[in-house]
């Protein structure tokens, strides 16, 4: 009877602690309730849906979190995700980023076989663009905490939210870099970016270059678990100069059959 009795009286504190394990909020929805569960469209690995649902296994987890707390915030806007992210606690957003964060994400057995669309490996000067390589990386892997991977992104979800960065439904990105470079770039090149990405093999994360981040996102301490260590002193970095921070208007559409 006292082992039983022991079994039956639950430490609070260790209770508290299990209830907010990653984990379990992926596969039960936490707070946000059984049918909003994540696995149901990020899957048990989160390798995502293959559709609009991206893959979560191995992103960054102060990635993660900031991207949850933008929906809470209303400044990344997804009728399903803001409901979610608004039941979840902060706590609770920490730890699933936490759990999909430690998911281990294999890059693809095969290199592409897409040709590389010049804005990805090249950029464009001209219209003040870095390539897409600078911060997420030649085989889409990320390029420090704040650069997300793109590859094993769908392209569909790549391509969308390309479109909602364009149409201001997507606010949360420090210093408007992607609001900026979205409305730089055509509806054609917007989904020959996103289709390649989505092919890419993927690999390790790079570190943190300063060339390619810009500062506000150096200096947000949400870009990683922990807050990114200040960098040296030295001349502005190429995405500082070019003026990333800057509202600019779109860049005109491309012709019709080019």
């Amino acid at each position: 009877m006292a082992l039983l009795a022991g079994c039956g009286a639950a430490d609070p504190t260790s209770m508290e602690r299990f209830k907010r394990t990653g984990d379990l909020i992926a596969v039960s929805g936490g707070d946000a309730g059984a049918p909003n569960a994540c696995f149901t469209c990020h899957g048990l690995e989160g390798e995502g849906n293959g559709a609009g649902a991206p893959r979560l296994a191995g992103l960054d987890m102060g990635y993660m979190t900031r991207q949850l707390e933008g929906y809470a915030a209303g400044l990344r806007l997804h009728p399903e995700m803001e409901a979610i992210s608004r039941r979840l606690s902060a706590a609770d957003r920490m730890a699933v980023s936490a759990y999909y964060s430690e998911m281990p994400f294999d890059p693809l057995a095969t290199e592409t076989a897409r040709a590389a669309p010049p804005i990805y490996v090249k950029g464009d000067p001209s219209r003040g663009l870095l390539p897409c390589a600078d911060c997420h990386g030649v085989e889409g892997e990320g390029v420090g905490p704040a650069n997300p991977a793109l590859a094993g992104q769908p392209a569909a979800y790549l391509a969308a939210q390309l479109s909602a960065w364009r149409r201001g439904e997507r606010r949360n990105d420090p210093g408007n870099v992607m609001t900026v470079i979205s409305l730089r770039l055509s509806a054609r090149e917007i989904d020959r970016v996103a289709a390649y990405a989505a092919s890419l093999r993927g690999g390790p994360q790079r570190p943190e270059s300063r060339e390619a981040s810009l500062a506000e996102r150096r200096d947000d301490p949400r870009n990683g678990a922990s807050a990114p260590p200040p960098h040296e002193a030295g001349p502005p970095a190429a995405a500082d100069r070019l003026g990333y921070g800057e509202h600019l208007p779109p860049h005109p559409s491309e012709p019709s059959g080019s």
